[in-house]
């Protein structure tokens, strides 16, 4: 299948950065450079910031993937003064030193071929050019002038989580955009995941610009380590998530290996469970558990002598059915994997009306994909219309009617069935 996308949003975010992106190093390049050491020692900041710029947190509750590139971009916008000195520098050459640095720490990404580099920037370049323009045309006409102290740190702290919500827009609508999930459910997930380090980067950005202003650019290396270090613990967190999920993968490969059910079932039922739960509006965490339960929900099939034909667990009396689930959860308890998950697989046979909603979600994937995979050319609308039929207590209803939306707008790429 393929993907349909809405690209208009895509466009006007991308056009947009374009545009100010342009207009910012044209002006840049008409009037000059202001504090030409200040602005190379914030460039060199953004740029090894970007440099060491990591992909695939997506599960993790991590939104920010550079953090230290984020936290010099929004402290140069929100930069008044150096070392007690007035700075001159406007909004528009905030925005050409971080497009600057930023495509300068983002040639390995390019040359890599990694496809969210052109959102990043875009996200970058319109996050950064909002806190400048809100902070330093009032800065110079000394609207900040009558707040002091703590004050105007709070200020700072409030303006930076104007520009994270800002921030957090453009990437919801940059993924509903690419994907076509529902834009609430995105938006609630990017706001969450700046709760962590989200709210470290605002941080760390309002403190560098304040600690610039009073000591001058030696607060930089300074403020940038704890960053640094925090970056590091996310990157060895992300190895240990990841080597958790292939262990639970090859776990749901056992069952295909052992003969008791198809190559692939296990993949296809996990993924079409994430794009109805996505359509559902679950949240991350609870998309995790979906994905993992979904993996392993035929893991009780292990534990029977005889393999059910084609591993079809649907079309077996309840009674059975049930049975198999709480083997499967038992099993799943004692690998050591969430117990939420547990509770998914063994509660996927309960009567619908009893079960959780990832439960019900499990149930009419792995049926629909057994009916599709036993019905021949036919099967897909075969299959969608018996769980139509059968939603009075078997199936969920609006699980069903996520399912039908999922399929028909081709938003899942699923692995071919044979």
């Amino acid at each position: 299948m393929t993907r349909r996308r809405n690209l208009l949003p895509l466009t006007l975010i991308h056009t947009s950065a374009a545009l100010l992106a342009t207009t910012s190093l044209a002006l840049t390049l008409w009037t000059g450079l202001e504090e030409r050491g200040v602005a190379l020692a914030f460039g060199v900041l953004v740029a090894v910031g970007e440099l060491s710029r990591w992909n695939g947190t997506t599960g993790l509750g991590l939104r920010e993937t550079a953090p230290l590139g984020a936290a010099g971009a929004l402290s140069y916008a929100l930069l008044g003064a150096d070392a007690g000195q007035p700075t001159h520098h406007g909004a528009f050459q905030v925005v050409t030193v971080v497009v600057a640095a930023s495509l300068v720490g983002c040639v390995p990404h390019i040359a890599r071929g990694r496809s969210r580099t052109p959102d990043h920037l875009a996200r970058r370049v319109l996050t950064v050019g909002f806190a400048a323009v809100c902070f330093q045309p009032l800065y110079s006409q000394g609207m900040f002038g009558p707040w002091g102290g703590p004050a105007y740190a709070l200020l700072l702290l409030a303006l930076l989580s104007l520009t994270a919500l800002c921030d957090a827009v453009l990437a919801a609508a940059l993924a509903h955009s690419r994907t076509r999930w529902p834009f609430g459910p995105l938006l609630r997930d990017e706001l969450r995941g700046m709760l962590g380090i989200g709210s470290a980067v605002c941080a760390t950005g309002a403190v560098m610009a304040l600690a610039v202003a009073v000591v001058g650019l030696w607060a930089l290396p300074v403020f940038s380590v704890p960053l640094l270090l925090t970056q590091l613990s996310f990157r060895r967190y992300a190895a240990v998530r990841t080597t958790y999920r292939q262990t639970i993968t090859s776990l749901a490969r056992s069952t295909e290996i052992a003969g008791y059910t198809p190559a692939g079932h296990a993949r296809r039922v996990a993924a079409l469970c994430q794009a109805v739960g996505r359509d559902m509006g679950l949240s991350e965490p609870d998309l995790t558990v979906l994905e993992y339960a979904a993996l392993m929900h035929d893991i009780g099939q292990l534990s029977l002598v005889d393999p059910v034909p084609a591993g079809a667990t649907a079309v077996l009396p309840v009674a059975e059915q049930r049975r198999i689930a709480l083997l499967g959860g038992a099993v799943v308890r004692q690998t050591g994997v969430s117990p939420q998950v547990a509770a998914v697989v063994e509660r996927q046979a309960d009567p619908c009306r009893e079960q959780p909603v990832s439960a019900r979600i499990v149930r009419a994937v792995n049926a629909y994909e057994e009916k599709t995979r036993a019905g021949g050319p036919g099967g897909p609308l075969q299959a969608l219309e018996e769980l139509r039929l059968g939603t009075a207590g078997d199936y969920a209803p609006e699980v069903v009617e996520a399912l039908a939306r999922v399929l028909s707008r081709d938003c899942l790429t699923l692995p071919s069935v044979g």
